[in-house]
C-alpha cells in the first residue's frame, strides 16, 4: 500500500501492527491449504475409487484398439480421465464467478462462500455412493478451489503493506503447498499396505478400496470447518471498501493495521486511484488498450504456470512412478517425498521473492525445467528402448522438477497477478487469468493420459521442456519487475507502459 522508498514511508512501515496483518493473511492463506489438498488427494486415491466404481482402465481399453484415431478416440472418452480432471471444470467456474461476485459483494463473503463449500464438497465425495455422484461433489469441491485460487491471493495483497506484499501472497503459496503434503502424507498414513501380486478381486475387497478413499477425501472437512469459522471474524478489505464508497470502515481497517497516519496515506494514495468510479466494472474498461495489454500478460503467465507440466506430475504421480519402475507401494512413498521437496523449496521463494525479485525467480523456473523435462524425457526414451534405468535417477529428476517450480512459478505467478492489474478492475481480471489457469490445467490433466498414449511419456516431457522454453523467451522480453512497489504505483507504471506500446 505504502512504499517505504523514503524517510517518511519508511517510519510508516515501522509502526505496522506485523501481529495483526499476519493473523488475517493466513486465515485468508487456509483457502490454499484446501486448495492444495483438494487438488492433490485425489492421486493418492485414484487406484482405490477406480476399483470401487469400476472403472475401466483406460491403458487396457486403448491397447484393444487398433489405429491412430481409435485409440484417440478410446483414451479420450475414459472414466479415468474424467474422474482426474472433472475437478478441473468446477475451478473454472469458480474463478470465473469470484471476480464479479468478490467486486459487488467484497472480498470476505467469497472467503466465506468457499470455505463453506469445501465443508459440503469433500464430505459429499466421502459419502458417495455411485460415480455421478463422485463426479458431482468433485465438481463442487472445484469450484471452492477455483474460488479460493483467485480471492486468497487477492485479498492479501490487498490487505499487505507494499514491503510485505510479496511474502506475504506467497505464503499463500505455502499454505498450497503444506495442503499438497497433507494430502499426501494422510493418504500414506490411510493407505494400507498392498502385498505384490495381490488378486483382483482381493484388491477390490481390500480396506483401501472399500473405504479408505473416502476417509482421504473426507479429512478435507477438518480445516474446512477452521477456515469457515475464522474468514467470519477478518475484516474486509479496504481496497474494495474505498471502491464501494465506504472509506470510513476503510480507513479503521488500515488504522488497525499501520496506524492513523499510514491510514491517512494509504486512503490517500487509494482514492487516486479510483476518483469518479463506481463499483460495478463495464467490459469496455477491460478491452481499455492499455488494461487489455495487462490482462494479456496476466493470462499468459497464469496458462504457463499451468503449461509447463509440473502438475502432470501431482495428478498422475502413481502412474509417472510405475512408468519408471516402482511398484505402488513405493509410488506412495515417492510422493509423499514430492510433497517434502514442494514444502522445502517454497520457502526459497519466500525469502528471495522480496529480495531477489520477481523477474528472476520466474526466468530461473522457466529455464530450469526446460532443462529437466529433456533429461527426463530423455531417460524414458532410453528405457523404452531396451536400456536399464536406474528409478532413483527418475525419482531425483522429479524432485528437482517439483524444487525448481515451488522456488519459482509456483508463487511467483500468484504474486504477480495479485498485484498488476489495477484497482479499478482488479477482482474480474484477476478471476479472467485465473479462470485461463483453470482452462489450461484442465487441457494439460485431460491430454496427458492421450500424449502418453499416443506419443510416449518420453515425448510429452519434451513437449513440455519446449513450451518452458517459449515461456522463457517471452518473460524475457514482457515481464516487468514489481517489487517493493504499491498497487498504485504499478498500476501507475504498467498502465503508462502499455498506453505508449499502443499509440506506437
Amino acid at each position: 500500500m505504502i512504499t517505504a522508498t523514503t524517510a517518511s514511508g519508511s517510519n510508516l512501515e515501522a509502526r505496522l501492527n506485523t501481529r495483526y496483518i499476519w493473523t488475517i493473511c493466513l486465515v485468508a492463506a487456509l483457502g490454499g491449504l484446501l486448495f492444495g489438498y483438494d487438488w492433490v488427494v485425489i492421486g493418492g486415491a485414484a487406484k482405490f475409487y477406480e476399483a470401487f466404481f469400476q472403472l475401466k482402465d483406460t491403458a487396457q481399453a486403448v491397447a484393444a484398439e487398433s489405429g491412430f484415431w481409435a485409440k484417440l478416440r478410446t483414451n479420450a472418452i475414459s472414466p479415468v480421465g474424467w474422474a482426474q480432471s472433472c475437478a478441473l471444470l468446477g475451478c473454472l467456474v469458480g474463478a470465473i464467478v469470484s471476480g464479479p461476485l468478490s467486486d459487488r459483494f467484497g472480498r470476505k463473503p467469497i472467503l466465506i462462500l468457499a470455505a463453506f463449500n469445501f465443508v459440503a464438497s469433500s464430505l459429499g465425495i466421502a459419502f458417495a455412493q455411485s460415480f455421478p455422484v463422485f463426479v458431482t461433489w468433485r465438481i463442487m469441491g472445484g469450484v471452492s478451489i477455483g474460488l479460493a485460487s483467485n480471492i486468497s491471493p487477492l485479498y492479501i495483497s490487498e490487505i499487505a503493506p507494499a514491503t510485505q506484499r510479496g511474502l506475504l501472497v506467497a505464503i499463500n503459496q505455502l499454505t498450497i503447498v503444506i495442503g499438497i503434503l497433507a494430502a499426501q502424507f494422510v493418504n500414506w498414513c490411510i493407505a494400507r499396505p498392498i502385498p505384490d501380486g495381490m488378486a483382483a478381486d482381493a484388491f477390490a475387497a481390500s480396506w483401501n478400496v472399500t473405504r479408505g478413499w473416502r476417509w482421504m477425501f473426507g479429512a478435507c472437512a477438518v480445516p474446512s470447518l477452521l477456515f469457515f469459522v475464522s474468514a467470519l471474524f477478518v475484516p474486509e478489505s479496504p481496497r474494495w471498501l474505498c471502491k464501494a464508497g465506504t472509506g470510513r470502515r476503510a480507513e479503521r481497517v488500515l488504522s488497525r493495521i499501520g496506524g492513523a497516519s499510514y491510514a491517512s496515506a494509504a486512503m490517500a494514495e487509494i482514492q487516486a486511484t479510483l476518483t469518479s468510479e463506481d463499483r460495478r466494472v463495464r467490459l469496455g474498461e477491460l478491452l481499455d488498450r492499455r488494461v487489455l495489454v495487462v490482462l494479456g500478460l496476466g493470462i499468459f503467465l497464469a496458462v504457463f504456470q499451468q503449461w509447463c507440466g509440473i502438475n502432470v506430475i501431482f495428478n498422475y504421480a502413481s502412474e509417472i512412478f510405475a512408468q519408471a519402475g516402482f511398484n505402488l507401494n513405493d509410488a506412495l512413498t515417492n510422493i509423499v517425498a514430492t510433497g517434502v521437496v514442494n514444502l522445502v523449496f517454497v520457502f526459497v521463494a519466500l525469502f528471495t521473492v522480496d529480495r531477489l525479485g520477481r523477474r528472476p525467480l520466474m526466468l530461473f523456473g522457466a529455464a530450469g525445467l526446460a532443462l529437466i523435462y529433456l533429461a527426463i524425457g530423455a531417460c524414458y526414451h532410453i528405457k523404452g528402448a531396451g536400456t536399464p534405468v536406474p528409478p532413483i535417477l527418475f525419482l531425483a529428476l522429479v524432485l528437482a522438477a517439483i524444487g525448481t517450480y515451488s522456488m519459482s512459478l509456483a508463487p511467483v505467478v500468484w504474486v504477480l497477478i495479485s498485484e498488476i492489474f489495477p484497482n479499478r478492475v482488479r477482482g474480474t481480471a484477476m478471476s479472467i487469468a485465473v479462470g485461463a489457469l483453470w482452462i489450461a490445467c484442465f487441457l494439460l490433466t485431460y491430454t496427458f493420459p492421450i500424449f502418453k498414449t499416443l506419443l510416449g511419456v518420453s515425448y510429452t516431457f519434451w513437449i513440455y521442456a519446449a513450451i518452458c522454453a517459449t515461456g522463457f523467451a517471452v518473460l524475457w522480453l514482457r515481464l516487468p519487475e514489481t517489487k517493493g512497489k504499491s498497487l498504485e504505483q504499478i498500476e501507475r507504471e504498467l498502465v503508462d507502459r502499455s498506453g505508449r506500446e499502443a499509440d506506437s
